[in-house]
């Protein structure tokens, strides 16, 4: 027998004491997402949580078609709209209780508007203005997070952190596709499992990193797939499908809130505008996938299982929309305010003890403010 056919025979076996420490099957994702609206589980949903979600869909659409053109009037320095993705975005907020927490990526702005938070205050960070522009504690909201993934390990130190405490919260953050490439993505995984962190991941599949489409990221089955490395449960869901999206991370909240541990969840979902108001999508991506995407819109799948059930007619929809354009008128006139302006705040929250060196640049900077309000005879003084 030769060298190679003894090593073809050869079949080792595992240690004596060695048993898989958990059965992966319970892990593992559905081999396509979840949907509610168009199936028989449709008829199970609260007509009033999805006359709520549609509300919302509406207003979210609206919120992002203006916060666009405000980047175009220059009142915000950019903005990268989630249009097509409002169903992720209304279901994580909807689905939280008062005492848990958001996470946001730097997309997620109108999961936080969604959460309660003022529009303008959304938006104060896309502006250019100084710091997170609403109290996170009032909120329960994380600040608006541009660096990728940064916001994971803070979801499961604070969802950690209160298990210990004994509080009764759970954690939801959000991140895109390409955040599950950051080295951050795996560090959160592995502790919120370990630690067995009550701690929702939703991964808002959109197609794209910016302009790199996902089989240049992972080559992975899904992403829900990567759950089971870590230990705990993948759930694949369509993400404009609004009512399968809050029914599956009502699941998840439930569970780490009963103790169950984390669950991350994959939601398929389209970027329907370029990633921010600075990129030009054409260059990587063609009309006709985007246009593809159209007849899957979050907004038009709801409303065609409102209307055909009878749930929602013409007056409705229309009073969704108008509600959507008092939103709007009401944003496009404060954000058209040039808000006030105090150059101290430059010193302000920078440390708990400020320095010796911060105090002498605090200093003269309010005495060059002093002279200059004094005029000519006072700044010569």
């Amino acid at each position: 027998m030769t060298v190679m056919e003894q090593r073809g025979a050869y079949r080792p076996t595992p240690p004596p004491a060695w048993q898989p420490r958990t059965d992966p099957a319970p892990l593992l994702p559905d081999a396509l997402p979840y949907r509610v609206l168009g199936t028989e589980a449709a008829a199970k949903a609260d007509p009033e949580l999805l006359r709520l979600l549609h509300a919302q869909l509406v207003r979210g659409r609206r919120y992002n078609a203006q916060a666009t053109a405000l980047t175009k009037q220059g009142r915000l320095a950019v903005y990268p709209s989630s249009t097509g993705q409002e169903a992720c975005q209304v279901a994580a907020a909807l689905v939280l209780e008062e005492r848990d927490w958001l996470f946001p990526s730097y997309r997620d702005t109108l999961a936080v508007v969604a959460r309660g938070v003022d529009p303008v205050e959304a938006l104060t960070l896309l502006r250019g203005d100084w710091h997170t522009g609403y109290d996170p504690y009032a909120h329960r909201v994380a600040p608006l997070s541009t660096p990728l993934a940064t916001q994971l390990p803070h979801a499961v130190g604070l969802a950690h952190a209160a298990r210990l405490k004994g509080d009764d919260v759970v954690a939801l953050a959000l991140v895109g596709d390409g955040g599950t490439s950051e080295g951050d993505f795996h560090e959160a995984m592995n502790f919120a499992a370990v630690w067995q962190a009550p701690v929702v991941f939703l991964v808002q599949n959109n197609g794209f990193a910016i302009s790199v489409p996902l089989d240049k990221q992972t080559a992975a089955p899904s992403l829900a797939h990567k759950a089971v490395g870590y230990g705990m449960p993948g759930r694949l869901v369509d993400g404009n499908d609004a009512a399968a999206v809050h029914e599956v991370l009502g699941d998840a909240v439930r569970h780490a809130r009963a103790g169950g541990g984390p669950t991350l969840i994959e939601a398929v979902t389209y970027r329907m505008d370029a990633h921010t108001n600075a990129d030009d999508a054409t260059r990587y991506r063609g009309d006709a996938e985007v246009e593809a995407w159209r007849d899957h819109d979050p907004i038009l799948l709801l409303e065609r299982e409102l209307t055909e059930r009878g749930l929602l007619d013409e007056d409705g929809i229309r009073a969704a929309r108008d509600d959507a354009e008092a939103m709007a008128a009401d944003l496009r006139a404060r954000m058209n305010q040039d808000p006030p302006l105090d150059p101290m705040d430059l010193f302000a929250h920078v440390y708990a003890q400020p320095t010796t060196q911060l105090l002498e640049q605090e200093t003269q900077v309010q005495a060059e403010l002093d002279a200059e309000a004094a005029g000519p005879e006072g700044a010569g003084r």
